[in-house]
Formats: C-alpha cells, sequence, structure tokens
C-alpha cells in the first residue's frame, strides 16, 4: 500500500467532504442559527417593551391611588363638614324649640296668675261683703269691729 496514494485519497475526499457541507449542510444551519437569532433578539426587544409597559402601568397605578386617596380624603373632609352642619342645625332646631316651649309656659304662667289673682279679687270681694254684711247687723263697737277685722285677716291668709 502506497502512502502517498492514501493520503491524496484521504485529501480529495476531505475536500469533497468540506464542498458538500459548505454546499448542503452549512447554509442551512446558517439559515437555522440567524432565525433563532432573530428570534432571540426579538424576544429580548418585547422583553424590554413588557418592561417599559409594566414600569408605565406601575407609574399610572402609583398616580390613580394617589388621585383616589385625595378623593377619598376630599370626601371624608366634605362628610365631615355636612355632619358638623347637621349637628348645628339640629342645635339651632333644638334652641328654637327650647325657646317656643319656655314662651309657651311663661304664658300659662301668667295665665294662671291671673286667672288666680281674678279668683282671688272674687274671694275677697265676697270675703269684704260678708264681713260688711256681719259689721253692719252688729252693733259699731271698735272691739267687735277689731274681731271682726282680724277674723277677715286670718280669712285672707288662709285663701
Amino acid at each position: 500500500m502506497n502512502i502517498n496514494a492514501t493520503l491524496l485519497g484521504q485529501t480529495v475526499a476531505f475536500f469533497l467532504f468540506v464542498w458538500f457541507c459548505k454546499k448542503f449542510v452549512w447554509p442551512p444551519m446558517i439559515t437555522a442559527m440567524e432565525a433563532r437569532q432573530e428570534q432571540i433578539a426579538d424576544g429580548l426587544a418585547a422583553a424590554q417593551k413588557g418592561q417599559q409597559a409594566q414600569e408605565i402601568a406601575e407609574q399610572e397605578a402609583a398616580k390613580m391611588i394617589s388621585n383616589a386617596k385625595t378623593q377619598a380624603s376630599e370626601i371624608i373632609a366634605n362628610a365631615e363638614k355636612r355632619g358638623n352642619s347637621v349637628v348645628d342645625e339640629a342645635k339651632e332646631t333644638a334652641t328654637s324649640e327650647k325657646e317656643r316651649i319656655v314662651a309657651s309656659a311663661q304664658a300659662e304662667v301668667e295665665q294662671s296668675v291671673h286667672s288666680a289673682r281674678e279668683e282671688l279679687r272674687g274671694q275677697v270681694s265676697s270675703i269684704a261683703v260678708a264681713a260688711a254684711s256681719k259689721i253692719v247687723d252688729k252693733e259699731i263697737d271698735e272691739k267687735t269691729h277689731a274681731g271682726l277685722l282680724d277674723d277677715l285677716v286670718k280669712q285672707l291668709k288662709a285663701s
């Protein structure tokens, strides 16, 4: 066996293998690698866009939460103001009702006093008439008059 012929045959076979690989194997592999590279690049770009979208969404959520807190505090403040005004209105209503009741009671007391005075005047006049009739019926004597007047005073005090 001749080493030169073997070496020459192996060299030719190697170059045929390289040509075959370069012609039929390498292009589909390069195409597949480029496609995979594009997929990876697209995935990284989508991930970056997703991360940016997430950051924007977080910022918007923070703004919405801040706005909601502001609105809630405004609603609470308005409710407190309304509650205070309702309490003030109730106090004013109660005060006016109290004044009306007091005025009504004072009017009733004045009317009762007036009717009691009228009744007392009637009783005094009837007692005076009774006393005068007793005085006229009896003799005119100072001691007798003094006793009758004392009785009249006692009757007035008892009434």
